[in-house]
C-alpha cells in the first residue's frame, strides 16, 4: 500500500505562480506512473501531468509551457511546479500513482490551488 500526501497549495493571484508536491509513503518500484490530476467544481477529474518511472511526462495541453512535474527518487515525492496561473487553474489538485503493482491506483486527498485577484 501506498500513501501520498499533497501540499502546497494555496490562493495566488493571476499570472503567479505555486509549487505543489507529493510524498509517497515508500519507495515506488516497477514500473508506474505518478502525477497530478485535477477537479474543479462541477467538472470531472482530468489529467495534468504524469511522470513515468523511467522519467517520460505527458501533460494536458492547457498546461504545456506554464507547468512541470518533476520526481526526487531519493526522497519518494514528486512536484509540479505551477507557473503563469489562471483562473481556471483553481481546482483541488490530487496526486497519483499507478500500475501493475499498485492494483487500482492510489489518491491523494488533495490540495487546494484558487486563482484569484
Amino acid at each position: 500500500q501506498v500513501q501520498l500526501v499533497e501540499s502546497g497549495g494555496g490562493l495566488v493571484q493571476p499570472g503567479g505562480s505555486l509549487r505543489l508536491s507529493c510524498a509517497a509513503s515508500r519507495k515506488l518500484f516497477g514500473s508506474y506512473v505518478i502525477g497530478w490530476y485535477r477537479q474543479a467544481p462541477g467538472n470531472q477529474r482530468e489529467l495534468v501531468a504524469t511522470v513515468t518511472d523511467d522519467g517520460s511526462t505527458n501533460y494536458a495541453d492547457s498546461v504545456k509551457g506554464r507547468f512541470t512535474i518533476s520526481r526526487d527518487n531519493a526522497k519518494n515525492m514528486v512536484s509540479l511546479q505551477m507557473n503563469n496561473l489562471k483562473s481556471e487553474d483553481t481546482a483541488v489538485y490530487y496526486c497519483n500513482v499507478r500500475g501493475p503493482l499498485y492494483g487500482l491506483g492510489y489518491w491523494g486527498k488533495g490540495t487546494l490551488v484558487t486563482v484569484s485577484s
